[in-house]
């Protein structure tokens, strides 16, 4: 059986982005992590999100459609929406990066956002530059990856007290067996 990426919960998620610099790259990289998170999203999905697949609501929320995934390959997408917190890291990154580029999560050269999209390497370069900058030891860091975001979100709203139906929507799942997977590792005691 494949090994099940490391959770990154929201406790990490929170120290991850708290630990990261007050620099271009920091910004992006906060926006990276809270929008990875909020829409449980694979490192594939995140690199291919562009500015136009993003729209800030009235409630302070943004609602991003994720036009073709793994489990997506004729592309009818799915809308994920973000919690007030995030829609605003992902302005303050577009008010850096400027919202007139194609590509959503852009690398950064000499100071400049160049517009082109990320690699999905670079998402997992992302969390374990975090996950060292916010302190944890070698092999916790050496466990996270591109996917922990989607792991970590999964289980947090099992946690919560959300049902199956609403996790498979926010993550895109279309079977329980799958979701059970992400599922099985999480902390959460029925009797408590």
């Amino acid at each position: 059986r494949p090994k099940q990426a490391k959770a990154l919960n929201r406790s990490d998620a929170d120290s991850f982005m708290q630990a990261l610099p007050d620099t271009p790259s920091g910004v992006r990289d906060r926006a990276i992590i809270a929008v990875g998170y909020d829409i449980l999203a694979r490192r594939s999905e995140l690199v291919a999100l562009k500015t136009s697949d993003i729209t800030f609501r009235d409630d302070g929320c943004a609602r991003i459609i994720i036009r073709r995934s793994k489990a997506d390959p004729f592309g009818s997408g799915r809308f994920a929406f973000t919690s007030r917190e995030t829609a605003k890291l992902l302005r303050d990154w577009l008010n850096w990066c400027g919202d007139n580029r194609e590509y959503l999560f852009c690398p950064i050269y000499q100071g400049k956002a160049i517009d082109r999209s990320l690699t999905p390497t670079t998402i997992k370069r992302v969390i374990k530059k975090a996950a060292k900058l916010a302190g944890y030891d070698e092999i916790d860091v050496g466990e996270f990856s591109g996917h922990s975001m989607r792991v970590g979100a999964a289980q947090d709203l099992l946690c919560a007290g959300h049902d199956t139906a609403a996790i498979m929507r926010a993550g895109g799942w279309k079977s329980v067996a799958v979701l059970a997977r992400y599922l099985e590792n999480a902390e959460h005691n029925v009797w408590a």
